[in-house]
């Protein structure tokens, strides 16, 4: 196609938002000199082209999503969204000239406000309308299902008591709804009236709805012989699935005829992109010598054309077969997204995207052409869009000078800049003599081409800076993924380092989890990533609800250089009277989430759609992200112990101050069962007798005690490096709370035991001796080191047992792995042992039985606690 010629001209500019203004709901008509523009936002704006000047101005509710004129009448229909179509007289002067007292001030001092009730058609559903002199279409979407309603106009002097209620109306089911892949907040439906040559009382509605006239033979072949009997309009449907639908307004007419049986829904086509657009051309000629007909004509237009979001157009037309015509259907691919399209009155289209406008000519019926017989009556099976270089127009519409001879093309730029673009043909852009006037207008069009080519180039440029920007944060971003990746088994150039400390805060000693950042590469850690911190307990009762009780911490880092380091620190103190379990795990990582790269070049949806290919799935920036694991450590009571040397209620100890095992358990629960029965016996006593019984139970009742024997040979080998200045006993102790941030205490001393406080406040106590185990080994005597744990209450020494056992399995598959020899030992005396303890357990279940039967529980209590104490000493030594 050759390049068509234009000049452009700058007219008015409006307000627009940040970021600019979004296709899809910007509107631009034109009647006579008469401008009517909506831009997407709540105004609607009457600008007059001739005077350039504002002649009215209305503020809606809400946002305005469609605009449509009735000139017969002298009417404006508005649609507002969530509220519904409101009707406005044109007769807007003498409104204007009372609230200006009759002065010549400027018309656009004011706006006039319509509120919710000055609605004519109020519906909140409603997405789309289209108008047809005396009769109303609208379409709305209610429980994911369209529905197509039709009215009718009221009169001008009969806006007050009209019925608002539709005629009749119609379903129409579509593959996706509001909850769908495309939402209805960014694509509305359109909806458009075709008619046949017969109607000729509907040529001025159909100018000014959008609407257009079809010759006979394709009227007949598109929507059937039945639509052309009955000689109805026809309303054509686009829905964002893709779905192009034609439904007889005649139809719609008559109540009864829209049941599911017999629907007159007929779909067309279907794009499986949103339709943006729906038009008609003309795309043949009576003769070489006329250049086009218009498209209201007598004749009417040849073709129907159907474009999406992302560039795909459908176009049908009736061709001449063998002995009639046949319907004939191309597709074809153009540069998207569109955001706007309009049609001219002859073959060709013209559609607008981010970075230009388009036209492209349907027309294959050229001189040369008409030559080749099997081409007549054919759509080109190619199409040549030819540039305008008019960059980001959100609405277009076509109107003409009658007094000129030419035709002219509206357009609103996304800054809100309303322009005119006079096209002519190849032929009338050949140079001519030039007078003063011709070169004023000239040089008048080459300035305001230089300012559009400015404005456009300012557009491309910022979106290469923002791509710009863009790529190097995700080069910044794979940069530190790859360096961490690549050094699992090393040193990583990103380290963690997680600690547990005690912390005074306020009046209070308060238990805190340290987690140290440090950056130890090459590269930095730049606005975008998020340090995270996951606190959940540890699976230690093999349920599988625990991994659900998670807490997420999530720190943005804001710059972290190459050798610096960032501290955060976690307070773990008991909240709302719950006790804190241990032990838990803590999981340090970084992450980066993909909206950081995405809002750098979201700020307009052309980046966007630039930056993704068409056919790319759609990305969730609140989830899509890179996850980069850095340390994960557990951490149980040894860690959390208040080793505090300054604390009386918390010390290290030699052993000679150790205090002296435990009375039996089971005297201590009947002494204490009796000092309660003496309490409640004694008159007005009740309310005083739990706390008696608890401050007593401090210090009379007696922590649970258990003991784990550990062969020392084992402890001597594995822990070789804290027994080089320390005999073995004091090496333990030190390697069991080596952990501890407080336990610098015991390496000033060599001591074997240790009483200090854990994070309830519970005493706990570790004592390391040596002893002497019999009948195991034949060979006489292993020498083992035994570990007594002391705790009270009753969790806290079982938490202690637990991170010690899971502190000596970690010990001995280390060393299992390095030495391969087991050692000699009796398998009978482990036999008998296993058999002992298996006849425990067994014996501790029948009695927890017979307690949930309501048995004597004083009895059972004694046994059980008997059982429990064998259970937590056993016997066995971890060789």
């Amino acid at each position: 196609m050759a390049q068509v010629g234009h000049r452009v001209d700058y007219l008015a500019g409006f307000c627009c938002p940040v970021g600019g203004l979004a296709a899809g709901k910007p509107r631009v008509l034109c009647h006579g000199n008469q401008i009517y523009l909506s831009n997407g936002t709540e105004y609607v704006y009457i600008y007059d082209q001739e005077g350039r000047l504002m002649k009215a101005v209305y503020r809606f509710p809400d946002q305005v999503w469609h605009v449509e004129l009735l000139p017969l009448h002298q009417q404006l229909y508005i649609l507002c969204a969530g509220v519904g179509i409101y009707c406005v007289s044109l007769d807007y002067q003498s409104r204007l000239a009372k609230q200006t007292d009759g002065g010549e001030s400027d018309y656009f001092s004011s706006v006039l406000p319509m509120g919710s009730n000055a609605c004519t058609f109020p519906d909140a559903t409603l997405c789309t309308f289209t108008l047809l002199n005396d009769v109303l279409v609208t379409l709305s979407q209610v429980q994911g299902k369209w529905c197509m309603n039709l009215h009718e106009l009221p009169g001008p002097e009969d806006q007050e008591n009209f019925p608002r209620q539709p005629i009749s109306h119609v379903d129409i089911t579509t593959s996706t709804g509001s909850d769908g892949d495309v939402s209805l907040a960014h694509f509305l439906p359109v909806l458009c009236c075709a008619s046949s040559p017969g109607t000729s009382d509907l040529k001025e509605g159909l100018r000014h709805s959008g609407g257009f006239m079809l010759e006979e033979p394709l009227f007949s072949l598109l929507f059937g012989v039945d639509a052309a009997m009955l000689d109805s309009p026809m309303i054509l449907c686009g829905f964002p699935d893709g779905q192009l639908c034609s439904v007889p307004l005649k139809a719609l007419s008559s109540p009864g005829n829209c049941n599911l049986e017999d629907s007159p829904v007929k779909i067309l086509h279907h794009l499986e992109e949103p339709v943006v657009f729906i038009g008609a051309l003309r795309t043949e000629r009576r003769s070489p010598d006329t250049e086009e007909l218009p498209a209201y004509g007598d004749l009417g237009c040849d073709c129907v054309v159907a474009l999406g979001h992302y560039g795909k157009m459908v176009a049908i037309k009736a061709a001449q077969g063998e002995e009639i015509k046949v319907p004939e259907l191309r597709e074809y691919y153009l540069q998207g997204p569109v955001l706007c399209a309009a049609c001219s009155g002859g073959s060709r289209m013209y559609y607008s995207t981010h970075s230009d406008i388009y036209a492209v000519d349907l027309d294959n019926g050229t001189p040369e052409a008409e030559k080749v017989e099997d081409s007549a009556g054919t759509l080109p099976s190619a199409l040549s869009p030819a540039s305008l270089s008019i960059c980001s127009v959100v609405a277009l519409s076509l109107s003409s000078r009658e007094s000129e001879g030419e035709s002219e093309l509206l357009a609103l730029s996304a800054k809100g800049r309303l322009m005119t673009c006079g096209l002519c043909s190849p032929d009338d852009t050949q140079p001519v003599k030039m007078n003063p006037d011709k070169a004023g207008q000239r040089i008048k069009e080459l300035l305001s081409g230089i300012g559009h080519v400015s404005e456009r180039v300012s557009c491309l440029k910022k979106a290469v800076d923002q791509k710009n920007r863009a790529l190097t944060c995700l080069n910044q971003v794979m940069n530190v993924s790859a360096a961490l990746l690549s050094s699992q088994n090393g040193q990583k150039p990103i380290t963690c380092t997680i600690a547990a400390h005690w912390s005074r805060m306020l009046v209070q000693n308060t238990l805190t989890i340290s987690c140290v950042l440090e950056n130890l590469g090459e590269c930095s850690l730049e606005r975008g990533w998020t340090f995270c911190i996951q606190l959940f307990a540890s699976s230690c009762d093999f349920e599988e609800s625990s991994s659900d009780s998670a807490t997420t911490y999530t720190f943005p880092i804001d710059q972290l250089l190459p050798g610096n380091k960032t501290e955060v620190t976690l307070p773990l103190g008991p909240a709302d009277g719950s006790k804190l379990e241990l032990p838990f795990t803590v999981s340090c990582s970084l992450y980066y989430s993909l909206q950081e790269i995405l809002a750098t070049v979201s700020e307009s949806t052309e980046l966007l759609d630039d930056l993704f290919s068409d056919d790319s799935p759609g990305l969730s920036p609140d989830r899509e992200g890179i996850c980069l694991p850095l340390r994960e450590v557990t951490i149980d009571i040894l860690q959390c112990l208040h080793l505090d040397s300054g604390n009386e209620k918390s010390e290290a100890v030699a052993p000679a101050a150790v205090s002296p095992l435990p009375a039996d358990p089971i005297d201590t629960f009947l002494k204490l069962s009796q000092m309660q029965s003496d309490l409640e016996n004694i008159e007005g006593c009740d309310e005083l007798a739990p706390r008696a019984l608890g401050a007593l139970g401090d210090g009379y009742l007696a922590p649970s005690v258990a003991s784990i024997k550990v062969s020392s040979d084992l402890l001597r080998t594995a822990l070789k490096d804290f027994c080089a200045e320390a005999p073995l006993c004091c090496a333990v102790l030190r390697w069991l709370l080596m952990e501890n941030a407080e336990a610098d205490v015991l390496q000033s001393q060599d001591a074997t035991a240790v009483r200090s406080l854990a994070p309830d406040g519970g005493k706990v106590q570790l004592n390391i001796r040596e002893v002497a185990v019999s009948d195991l080994d034949p060979a006489g005597p292993i020498q083992a080191v035994e570990i007594m744990i002391q705790g009270s209450p009753l969790t806290n020494m079982c938490q202690l047992h637990h991170a010690v056992v899971r502190r000596i399995q970690a010990l001995v598959l280390e060393q299992a792995a390095q030495v391969d020899s087991s050692p000699d030992v009796r398998v009978q005396y482990l036999h008998q042992i296993q058999a002992n303890y298996e006849m425990l357990l067994k014996e501790a279940q029948s009695l927890r039985d017979s307690l949930c039967l309501g048995n004597d529980s004083d009895a059972i209590v004694e046994k059980l606690l008997h059982i429990y104490q064998q259970l937590r000493n056993p016997s066995l030594v971890v060789l």
